[in-house]
């Protein structure tokens, strides 16, 4: 078996990897979909696949939804883990990172009762509850954004005084990395924030002026970032072992 197909199935059977392959199947199908839908006529072939891409878009976004409803244990343990961020060095990024971490805990309860509205397992307008999920969501982008950006603010001061001290090459080389690790994560953070303004009520800056091609190529943006980081990881372990 080829070595891209084998890494496509390792990635597959890992939770975190699954979403991140149908996180990118769901923004792309969007952004083809979207564009083939707006160039094209109605009624024609072009046409015709493009709402049928939106629609499998859809159907894949909902399926992210519902898997979901699983990961509220997962984010309380990571929360649990990180407290109040006494072992960060920097006093902005740990209370950056704890902000953070409230924000992305209380998005899923939330994300959960307008699932359920929708699905009319309980009685409840779901329209307030995927708001609030959205504005979580953002907030959650915005503070990682700003994190990221402290983080290399100090990243940049590590380099200049491993540059300037002549420290060993494995060091500064290491430093880049993160730094490129960073920028990666503000891209991809940016990207989402774009989109989640996009789902705020008409009125807040760009809310509800995205059209659906565009939403698709932010998102896609974002999940190849993802997917990049992901492998970078992966071979960052690998190296370590």
């Amino acid at each position: 078996m080829q070595p891209s197909a084998e890494s496509l199935i390792r990635l597959l059977e890992s939770y975190r990897g699954r979403d991140k392959v149908i996180r990118t199947a769901c923004y792309g199908s969007q952004l083809v979909g979207g564009y083939l839908s707006r160039r094209a006529e109605a009624g024609d072939s072009s046409h015709r696949l493009g709402k049928r891409l939106l629609l499998f878009s859809a159907q894949l976004s909902h399926c992210r939804t519902v898997l979901r409803l699983f990961d509220d244990l997962s984010m309380l343990a990571y929360s649990q883990s990180y407290g109040f961020g006494g072992k960060e060095e920097d006093e902005c990024i740990r209370w950056l990172s704890v902000l953070n971490n409230v924000a992305d805990q209380l998005y899923y309860p939330c994300e959960h009762i307008a699932w359920a509205a929708d699905a009319e397992l309980i009685r409840v307008k779901s329209d307030k509850w995927w708001l609030l999920s959205t504005v979580l969501w953002g907030t959650s982008l915005l503070l990682g954004i700003l994190r990221s950006l402290r983080v290399l603010m100090l990243l940049k001061e590590k380099l200049k005084r491993c540059e300037r001290d002549e420290g060993d090459n494995s060091s500064c080389s290491q430093l880049h990395r993160h730094m490129r690790g960073e920028i990666l994560t503000i891209l991809s953070s940016t990207a989402d924030l774009s989109n989640a303004v996009h789902w705020m009520p008409p009125g807040f800056l760009w809310a509800g002026q995205f059209p659906p091609w565009l939403v698709g190529l932010m998102g896609t943006i974002s999940s190849v970032v993802g997917l990049i980081q992901m492998n970078a990881g992966d071979g960052q372990e690998t190296e370590s072992t």
